[in-house]
């Protein structure tokens, strides 16, 4: 599922303007953009993830193929209380435009060729027990659009429709479920997006893909 050109995005622009951080994608950055594009918490090389322990990550086709929008995979994340096990599905992605974009950084420049998806994720915790302080599992969220990693944006608020911010998230208990949502740069016109998950210790993401469309 996915929807494109909308204005959603525009309630972002206020927040996002005033402090920004771009990762991994796009054309140069302003001096306060960091173009480094390390790895999430939850994302890691094959080799890393190799050498760490952990349970892979499960779903309808045991974690090797695509999901389709909605459908669910689960997978351990390591808490500040302990490590969490999570069914996680991506609902869907929203796409924007570029003159959306351009509103979003502090050079629009900046955002020449680019577009901002957001991806819409809901996390379920299954246990076993409850996330006391900020949770952390969406750090194991990344956005690829043609293969490219897109550059996470810091400083979108979390009330967009439908979206949770993590910070207002306390105790987080078994059987809840909340949908985080994150903004990330991709390059106009993309033809391929996926959303992908990594399970702490795991050495290949959850994946699911969505196919723009005008």
């Amino acid at each position: 599922m996915l929807h494109t050109r909308t204005p959603w995005l525009r309630a972002a622009a206020p927040v996002a303007v005033l402090a920004l951080s771009l990762t991994a994608c796009g054309p140069k950055q302003d001096a306060a953009v960091s173009t480094t594009g390390s790895a999430t918490d939850g994302e890691q090389t094959s080799a890393e993830a190799a050498a760490r322990t952990g349970t892979e990550p499960t779903g309808p086709e045991g974690g090797d193929g695509a999901l389709a929008s909605g459908q669910s995979g689960t997978g351990p994340y390591r808490e500040e209380s302990g490590k969490i096990t999570y069914e996680v599905a991506a609902q869907k992605v929203r796409v924007g435009t570029e003159a959306d974009a351009k509103k979003m950084v502090q050079d629009p420049k900046n955002a020449n060729g680019l577009v901002a998806a957001t991806a819409y994720v809901k996390y379920t915790n299954k246990g076993p027990g409850v996330v006391t302080g900020l949770a952390k599992v969406a750090n194991g969220a990344a956005f690829y659009a043609d293969g490219q990693r897109g550059g996470l944006l810091i400083g979108t608020p979390g009330n967009l429709p439908g979206c949770e911010d993590p910070v207002d998230i306390d105790d987080w208990r078994v059987g809840e479920s909340h949908v985080i949502c994150q903004t990330y740069m991709i390059p106009k016109g993309a033809k391929s997006l996926e959303v992908r998950w990594t399970a702490d210790g795991a050495a290949a993401p959850l994946v699911w893909k969505f196919t723009p469309t005008d």
